[in-house]
């Protein structure tokens, strides 16, 4: 249990996280304009009238979006509303031209509700996570300042981005209900659950360098063995796994330096200073209260019928949790290699399709693609599964890996053979590993009677060393084997070669 040892006595930590996700879809939650992310587009130029709020102009709900949001729902196991609304969040947004913003209020029903995901806690124990809520409301835009103090500007690009904003849930109501993040790493092991299954199911490209995956961190801290929970403040948009755990540890001790001193925590929003890792008041703190809610007038409610539910739910692929399970117990794989295989979705797919239906591939197809392909990032299309040559490089097949496995398997060449074939397939060698084979004469001696005769050879032209082997100096066995590949370029079959070597020897 994650603790802080201040002077009077030790210290919880209670974190909630409200995580938002910019959701992928071709155009805005309630405008035909782009959403499609590219820093390089001019500002200002995928904006519609709506995003612009000019006069008479009525926001249309993306339907895409909303299936994007029940899609997610059912991956983080939540509830989904069957009737939700749309409500303007009254609020000072200088970068919003509609002066509120288009969410789903805090005291209704939102398309996603009570749900969890799984973590391991602190001590490797698996901790199941309370999810609140996840609502549907429209991105703000970007506002830009430049040196001089007296000039700002709004880039409009991002505005009416739809965004699913993800809460945790603190059981108030049962203090003793641990179902909540309670440490800094826990919160970082959260947040990259939640980013797994968004990339997994094609819900969001949730990278925080890009600002696609935002979160508030909300901190306090009570007395270990104390029911009530210490009042809360809210650090606002956190876009590094870095800065928020920092974050977190800054603000919880100094809450706990503020109470053991005889002071009160006020409920304040925080800004999170990168340069020393402090955090310092922005203002106080909003409650929902404060943000006047009232029903959207241009949006009807959102029904949701179950035909479209299981529609949705038929569409989903394993998430990574689970496909990391399947490695592990059918293939056999260790847990270091499942996870580096489940990365990203096309990682996996890319895995599953080199594996096919030969489950005794998958050991070396792993090892490979670890090893071997993950140093070359710009000769596979893991993403697009592309093939041949694509700008000016050699692009390696789910099918060119497997087929290099497999001759491997059946003796056709050995290791150091694959890795030539390999490296030929990287310098943008065309054709199939078997095919680079016959070219370059790679097939593997296995003819046993060719073998023997050349072992005879290097034990007659070595008669010392044979002497000192017979001696006691076993280590001179590499000695011979390696002489013996010398011999054939290579080609020879180390298995038998280590056979036959040693009866001879004996």
């Amino acid at each position: 249990m994650y603790t802080i040892k201040g002077k009077t006595g030790d210290w919880e930590v209670v974190i909630g996280l409200e995580t938002h996700i910019e959701v992928l879809s071709n155009s805005k939650i309630f405008s035909g304009a782009s959403a499609h992310y590219n820093p390089t587009v001019a500002p200002n130029t995928q904006v519609s009238m709506v995003d612009a709020a000019m006069p008479g102009m009525l926001p249309v709900l993306n339907e895409y979006c909303v299936d994007q949001a029940i899609k997610f729902g059912l991956g983080i196991n939540a509830e989904i509303s069957r009737v939700s609304r749309f409500a303007r969040k009254q609020y000072f947004y200088p970068d919003l031209p509609q002066g509120y913003q288009i969410s789903q209020p805090a005291d209704q029903p939102p398309v996603v509700g009570r749900g969890w995901i799984e973590i391991l806690d602190d001590d490797g124990n698996p901790k199941k996570i309370l999810i609140e809520r996840a609502h549907m409301e429209q991105d703000a835009a970007k506002n830009k300042h430049d040196m001089h103090p007296t000039k700002s500007f709004v880039d409009l690009n991002r505005s009416g981005v739809m965004l699913l904003e993800i809460v945790t849930f603190l059981d108030t109501k049962n203090p003793e209900n641990n179902s909540y993040i309670s440490s800094p790493d826990e919160a970082e092991r959260y947040l990259r659950k939640i980013r797994e299954i968004a990339r997994a199911l094609g819900v969001s490209k949730a990278n925080m360098e890009e600002g696609s995956m935002r979160a508030d961190v909300n901190v306090s801290v009570r007395r270990v063995g104390d029911k009530k929970f210490g009042t809360r403040t809210e650090t606002k948009n956190m876009v590094s796994f870095k800065f928020i755990k920092t974050a977190i540890e800054y603000e919880a001790h100094r809450q706990v330096e503020i109470l053991e001193n005889g002071g009160t925590v006020t409920q304040d929003t925080m800004r999170f200073n990168q340069g020393d890792g402090t955090t310092s008041v922005l203002r106080s703190k909003e409650d929902a209260l404060d943000y006047r809610y009232f029903p959207d007038p241009d949006l009807l409610p959102l029904v949701i019928d179950d035909e479209r539910i299981e529609r949705i739910r038929k569409t989903m692929p394993e998430l990574p949790e689970a496909t990391r399970a399947r490695y592990i117990e059918k293939f056999g794989l260790n847990e270091y290699d499942a996870i580096r295989l489940t990365e990203t979705i096309d990682i996996s797919h890319w895995f599953d399709t080199a594996v096919g239906d030969k489950p005794e591939r998958a050991k070396s197809v792993a090892n490979w693609m670890i090893s071997e392909l993950f140093a070359h990032p710009e000769n596979y299309d893991i993403e697009n599964q592309k093939s041949g040559i694509v700008d000016g490089m050699r692009i390696i097949t789910p099918s060119d890996l497997a087929e290099l496995v497999d001759m491997i398997s059946a003796n056709e060449i050995n290791g150091k053979q694959a890795k030539e074939i390999f490296i030929k397939m990287l310098d943008g060698e065309i054709g199939s590993p078997k095919n680079i084979a016959d070219k370059f004469g790679m097939k593997q001696m296995t003819d046993a009677s060719a073998i023997e005769k050349v072992i005879d050879e290097v034990i007659a032209n070595n008669p010392a060393q044979v002497e000192q082997y017979k001696s006691g100096k076993v280590g001179l066995f590499g000695f011979f084997v390696g002489s013996v590949m010398k011999a054939t370029g290579g080609k020879a079959n180390p298995a038998i070669v280590n056979e036959i070597m040693k009866k001879k020897l004996s």
